[in-house]
């Protein structure tokens, strides 16, 4: 059995490496951060500010 990939395999394993490093997970990060953002937030305006 032939232990190298195919090149269309290779190429495809390519192209979802650079969509998940460059497209995926800086997407996902700034959803996250602003998630939490909007969280606290919303905390606060129920809450008040902090100090209060």
């Amino acid at each position: 059995m032939d232990a190298t990939p195919a090149p269309d395999s290779r190429k495809a394993e390519l192209l979802k490496f650079v969509f998940l490093a460059f497209v995926f997970f800086p997407v996902l990060s700034i959803g996250v951060v602003a998630g939490y953002g909007f969280a606290v937030w919303i905390y606060q305006i129920f809450a008040g500010p902090p100090g209060m």
